[in-house]
């Protein structure tokens, strides 16, 4: 250490002679030597940042052109690519990650997935009635024929063929039923639209999962007839009950006027061979029951001019 701080000492002499000699001190000597000693470094730096500029550049570059390069399929959907100069792949790409050329292939995304769509229709019946009738469609296309679908309608193939065919379809199957008829068969017409949607939507690679009709209405004039024909019927029901009403009553009294006639032979019968006693018996009877209803009573009194209780009847007739 000593012989270290000795060599310093001599270095510092010998320098501050020599900027003696030239007119300079020691501390612009030393800042002089610290300039030409960071100088190196500074280049450095700025040679290293140039390099990182080219290095980002071309990291940049090649990540635009992997990302350019990949496409996602997601689940329900399948993509068909076209080049340009080979046109329409012929096999569509499944879900997941897969790699194309850019600028010379292009990825179009198509849903494969059963899609509802409600179809509105106004129409005529078969007695020239006016019907609105919305449908139901659920459709999906052919997946094994995504590139013709692509190729002759696009990705919006539903909306380009759906509400022609299914119009049509309607207009031809409505036209074969009355307007009756609509509501007692409709399970049948139903089935019927489905199966001519089926074979129409075929000639354009799309499957035809379901129909349904969720609405029906008709015009005012044959709402109003329908109304009328039903008040009609129940008017019709209640005239008809009361025929039958009528008759089952004049039955009943002519049941009891039988009842009483065969009550009244009998009656005679009985007092012609056992004499009037049976008359007297109902006579007390009658007697007994009305003099119960009349003893009930507050404001009614009986009293009998003789001796005998019983109405004044004279035993010894």
């Amino acid at each position: 250490r000593r012989r270290t701080a000795k060599t310093d000492e001599r270095t510092g002499a010998r320098r501050g002679a020599s900027g003696s000699e030239r007119g300079v001190t020691w501390e612009e000597e030393r800042e002089e030597a610290q300039t030409s000693m960071s100088k190196p470094v500074v280049e450095l730096v700025a040679r290293g940042l140039q390099n990182l500029a080219k290095y980002a550049a071309v990291l940049g570059i090649g990540g635009s052109a992997v990302a350019a390069s990949l496409y996602n399929v997601d689940g329900g959907e399948r993509v068909v690519l076209f080049d340009r100069f080979r046109g329409v792949l012929p096999e569509a790409s499944d879900e997941g990650t897969h790699f194309l050329v850019p600028w010379v292939q292009t990825a179009h995304t198509m849903d494969i997935r059963i899609r509802p769509r409600m179809i509105p229709s106004a129409t005529g019946t078969k007695d020239l009635q006016m019907v609105e009738i919305v449908l139901r469609v659920l459709t999906r296309p052919d997946m094994s024929k995504l590139q013709t679908i692509f190729r002759n309608l696009g990705t919006d193939f539903d909306e380009r063929v759906l509400p022609s065919i299914t119009n049509e379809v309607l207009k031809a199957v409505v036209a074969q039923y009355n307007a009756e008829e609509l509501l007692t068969k409709r399970d049948q017409v139903s089935e019927k639209i489905r199966a001519s949607l089926t074979k129409r939507a075929r000639d354009y690679n799309l499957i035809i999962e379901d129909v349904a009709i969720t609405h029906l209405q008709f015009g005012v004039e044959f709402s109003r007839a329908i109304e009328q024909k039903q008040v009609a019927e129940q008017e019709a029901e209640r005239a008809k009950y009361v025929v039958l009403k009528s008759e089952q009553e004049r039955k009943a009294a002519i049941v009891k006027a039988e009842g009483e006639s065969e009550s009244a032979r009998l009656i005679s019968e009985a007092t012609r061979q056992a004499g009037t006693g049976m008359i007297e018996l109902r006579r007390i009877e009658a007697a007994k029951e009305i003099a119960a209803h009349l003893g009930k009573s507050r404001n009614v009194s009986y009293l009998p001019s003789g001796n005998n209780m019983l109405f004044g009847i004279n035993p010894q007739q």
